[in-house]
Parts: C-alpha cells; sequence; structure tokens
C-alpha cells in the first residue's frame, strides 16, 4: 500500500480533499465485489499533473491485475471494482491491491522517505451445515498521514484533507464488533444490511463485523435429501394404490 498512499499524497497536497471510499460487497459467499471510489478535489484539473495522472494509471493497473476493471466518472472521479469468488479470493485480492509488492532499484529508493501505510483485511468462515459465519476484520494504520518528514516538513495535515470510509454490504445484514481498543462503531443502515465505517487519518483503525450467508453446499445436500426422500414416497404410495386384489379361482364341483 505504500506506493499507492504515497502517491495519493501527492496528489493530494497538489489538489486538497480527497475523497475514498473501499467497500465489500457480498451477494453470496461465492460472489462478490471490492469497490472503491475516489473522488479528488476540484484542483486536480489546474496540475500540472504527471502525480495524479500516474496515480490513477496505476489503480487502473491494479485492477486489471486482479480481475478487476475501473470506469472514469470524470477527470477528479473514478470507481473500481474488483470480483471475488470466496473469502479466501477476497482476502487475497484486497490486500495484493493495497500491498502491492515493493518495486527494486530507484522506485524502491525514491519510496524510503515516504509515510508507509499498513493495510491488513482478514475473513474467517465457519460453515454451520446451511450457514456460513463470516467474521471480517480490517486493520488500517493512518498514523503516518500527521508525521513529519525526514527534514522536519509537514507532509499533510490528515483530517481537513482526507475523507474515507470503508464499508460492507451483505444480503442478510451484519453485526458491528467494538471489543478492540481502536474499534469504530459504524453508522448502520438499508435495516442493517449496509454498515459504513468512517476512518480516521492520523490514527490506527479497526473495523470489525460479524455476518451470516446461506451455504450453498449445505442447501444443496438438503435439496438432495428432500428430492430423494419424496421419490421414495411417490413410488411407496403408487403401488401401494395401483395393487389389484383378486378373487380366488372357482373350483368346479363333481357331482
Amino acid at each position: 500500500m505504500r506506493v499507492l498512499w504515497a502517491m495519493l499524497l501527492a496528489v493530494v497536497l497538489l489538489s486538497g480533499c480527497v475523497q475514498y471510499d473501499a467497500g465489500v460487497r457480498f451477494e453470496n459467499p461465492n460472489r462478490g465485489e471490492i469497490v472503491q471510489h475516489i473522488k479528488l478535489g476540484e484542483q486536480l484539473t489546474a496540475l500540472s499533473s504527471e502525480q495524479a495522472q500516474e496515480w490513477l494509471d496505476s489503480l487502473q493497473r491494479r485492477a486489471r491485475q486482479l480481475q478487476g476493471k475501473t470506469k472514469r466518472i470524470s477527470n477528479q472521479e473514478v470507481v473500481v471494482t474488483i470480483p471475488f469468488a470466496s473469502g479466501a479470493e477476497l482476502e487475497e485480492k484486497f490486500n495484493q491491491f493495497f500491498n502491492p509488492p515493493a518495486k527494486k532499484g530507484s522506485q524502491a529508493a525514491t519510496d524510503t522517505d515516504l509515510p508507509k501505510i499498513n493495510s491488513h483485511l482478514s475473513l474467517r468462515q465457519g460453515n454451520f451445515l446451511f450457514w456460513i459465519r463470516n467474521h471480517l476484520s480490517y486493520d488500517l494504520d493512518l498514523r503516518s498521514l500527521g508525521v513529519l518528514s525526514t527534514n522536519g516538513n509537514v507532509i499533510v495535515s490528515p483530517g481537513s484533507l482526507f475523507d474515507l470510509d470503508f464499508s460492507l454490504r451483505t444480503p442478510w445484514g451484519a453485526r458491528s464488533v467494538e471489543k478492540a481498543e481502536n474499534a469504530l462503531n459504524p453508522v448502520i443502515s438499508e435495516k442493517g444490511h449496509l454498515l459504513v465505517w468512517t476512518l480516521k487519518p492520523g490514527e490506527v483503525n479497526h473495523v470489525e463485523a460479524v455476518f451470516w450467508l446461506p451455504s450453498p453446499l449445505g442447501i444443496g445436500t438438503l435439496a438432495i435429501i428432500l428430492l430423494v426422500v419424496a421419490g421414495f414416497y411417490l413410488k411407496y404410495n403408487r403401488g401401494k394404490g395401483s395393487g389389484v386384489s383378486s378373487a380366488p379361482p372357482s373350483v368346479p364341483q363333481v357331482q
């Protein structure tokens, strides 16, 4: 995530406030999307603008590497969508997008003085026959956004320049967990189906939630069992109803 956020900082310092909404949407256990909505300040069009263009291009490259896509709404606004087909793939793609492999050579040397931002998402899943319990945890360390650079200059005043959100949308609703010291409280809407956490620049942020999804394997197994039972039941009743009772043949009397 170092390179991504470093480039974002360069854009922020030149263009003003940045709105960055990252979210996870589940349709079912085998289908979902990582969605990011980025909107830069209006002064972006006045930039000499190599940093801004390079940053937006990096988003597009990373999305493409993860079978995702980007949509340019305007010169200042971009939507990134990355699909996933399982909880494990969600973890892998989310963390890979925000923590790409470090570059070698001159780029690595340039990044040494840039702030380091740690980001990690994990999803633990437990199968309860017909349902899957999901425990999502997301940690984002934004303390470096409020520190000084190596030469003593202020990098950024985070509270006024960043508007950062993380959201979770699920088909059956979710419950926030606020046990950790730095856990955030979400805004809950759509009858619990959408949770939105406002992240705090300059601080350590912890997001945690529990939600349930239907288990395709469990439901499929139940459907097969019901079909087999129904088949036996129909076969038994049909055989029982089609039985014909016949009188024994008469024996001729001998006189």
